[in-house]
């Protein structure tokens, strides 16, 4: 690895995903090399496949891969903190590790984050990937579009597609919110909670072409039901203060 501290970190969760991760990381290089400095964390949920030895053989003649892996499979958004945590870089950028998200965006997300940033110094920026056009099945179509509508109208997130792997944000924001299995789904209405700023932007989403979704209705509903009823409980206890510095005068 490289000892001069890169700008962004692409942080990418990956489980059983050894048809993917080698174009991904083609393609992470190809979109920011020139752009901004920058590593990829890979975070192996204890895949059953070759993915970590793929991951493994790619970090070797690229020092800019750095490969965690879990010793017991948790989930998304425990791989999503754990990258979040080993990153380098002040900004981080997500990404699925299917391969649908692509990573060409990620300059447009740094940009706008950028010019974000620049208005509101003093408040967390989040910019949050929307799939307008998506490409999968119409039951994961709908799958989706029955939950974002159930979270936006609970929790007021005003986000047309919270569950877009594809985010950017600082990385000190995102490990002062709360931690909890799931929060992935969650990190607009989260960055509001704390009185942040989130924005959509339009990205591409493309088909899945090796391996298999691990979502469905099911754990896109049913369970985040649950979830919604926490963050709403978090949202009602929230308190944002306005600080104010305090110069004393000098006589």
């Amino acid at each position: 690895m490289s000892s001069a501290v890169p700008e962004i970190s692409v942080v990418v969760p990956v489980h059983n995903e050894s048809g993917n991760v080698v174009a991904l990381l083609d393609e992470i290089a190809a979109a920011l090399t020139g752009v901004a400095p920058f590593e990829a964390v890979f975070v192996d949920d204890l895949s059953s496949d070759n993915t970590a030895d793929l991951l493994l053989d790619y970090a070797r003649a690229h020092p800019w891969l750095v490969v965690v892996r879990h010793r017991n499979n948790c989930g998304q958004s425990t791989a999503v903190r754990t990258g979040v945590r080993e990153a380098r870089a002040p900004l981080v950028a997500t990404l699925d590790g299917d391969g649908q998200n692509d990573p060409a965006d990620i300059p447009a997300l740094l940009t706008r984050w950028r010019d974000l940033q620049a208005a509101q110094p003093q408040q967390a920026v989040m910019i949050a990937g929307w799939r307008a056009k998506r490409l999968d099945t119409w039951v994961r179509r709908l799958s989706s579009r029955v939950a974002n509508r159930v979270r936006s109208g609970l929790l007021g997130d005003a986000t047309p597609d919270s569950g877009c792997g594809l985010k950017l944000f600082a990385r000190a924001d995102f490990l002062a919110l709360p931690y909890f299995d799931h929060m992935h789904r969650f990190l607009p209405a989260l960055f509001r909670r704390a009185g942040g700023v989130v924005e959509s932007v339009p990205v591409r989403h493309r088909d899945r072409t090796h391996g298999q979704s691990h979502y469905g209705i099911s754990n896109r509903l049913w369970v985040g039901l649950v979830d919604i009823l926490g963050v709403m409980w978090l949202q009602r206890r929230a308190r944002v203060p306005q600080v104010q510095r305090m110069d004393a005068k000098k006589d």
